[in-house]
């Protein structure tokens, strides 16, 4: 019988290794698997590279893996905020690696990737340093139609760490409103995704046609109780 249903967020993380390139979903501060990331911390893996929208907040989520001196390297597309304070100080003493990415091309990298495609051609970065590789030579470009584009390469990960709102024993999985963000494309993009949701319900009980992510994309599911709070939103039940 197919259970994909985690015990503990622990039980879901045991298999993250060092050096894993790990996608983590969330868009500003909507959809974040903030309880996967606080287990990541506790499970110890280090040397990791992320791949994110941004580079954390405050001293929480991200930030706070980021300040445990765990990452080596993160992907995102919006590295600085008015409180990304951890992440500019890691920067700053040139103890992180930063990949900047424009944010439709990070969409478009992790989705070529779970789609299989081998690289596409953007028109976004032609002629800025974003048209760069790392190690500061430039990257192919075509001319098309009289337009300029630049080659981008497909973001592949071994774990991604997503936030759902509903899934089944199967792993398929529903999401609500803007939590949905990068966590389908990030699903089809590694090798092993883990989920937390809201509710697990009966297998069958999912309308098909709600389902967003499908369990042939998700490895492991961890229920995270809720409870809302006087401003509407949701925090971890005690």
């Amino acid at each position: 019988m197919i259970n994909k249903i985690a015990l503990s967020v622990a039980d879901a993380l045991v298999d993250v290794k060092d050096g894993s390139t790990v996608m983590i979903g969330g868009f500003g501060t909507a959809g974040i698997p903030i309880e996967l990331i606080d287990g990541l911390i506790e499970q110890g893996a280090k040397n990791l590279t992320l791949v994110n929208n941004n580079a954390g907040n405050g001293d929480t989520g991200l930030a706070a893996l980021l300040s445990a001196g765990r990452v080596r390297k993160i992907i995102c597309s919006f590295p600085r905020q008015a409180d990304s304070h951890v992440f500019d100080a890691l920067y700053r003493s040139k103890k992180l690696e930063l990949e900047l990415v424009p944010q439709g091309n990070l969409a478009e990298r992790i989705r070529a990737a779970g789609a299989g495609i081998g690289a596409f051609f953007s028109p976004t970065g032609y002629g800025t340093d974003l048209a760069k590789n790392s190690d500061g030579t430039a990257r192919e470009t075509r001319e098309i139609d009289g337009k300029h584009f630049v080659l981008e390469m497909p973001i592949h990960a071994d774990i991604a760490l997503i936030k759902a709102e509903a899934g089944d024993r199967w792993g398929n999985l529903t999401y609500r409103k803007a939590a949905r963000n990068f966590g389908p494309v990030m699903a089809m993009a590694a090798r092993k995704t883990i989920a937390t949701v809201h509710e697990i319900v009966e297998l069958g009980s999912l309308d098909p046609e709600s389902i967003i992510t499908p369990g042939i994309f998700v490895q492991s599911i961890v229920k995270i109780d809720r409870v809302a709070t006087q401003a509407g939103g949701f925090k971890k039940a005690a």
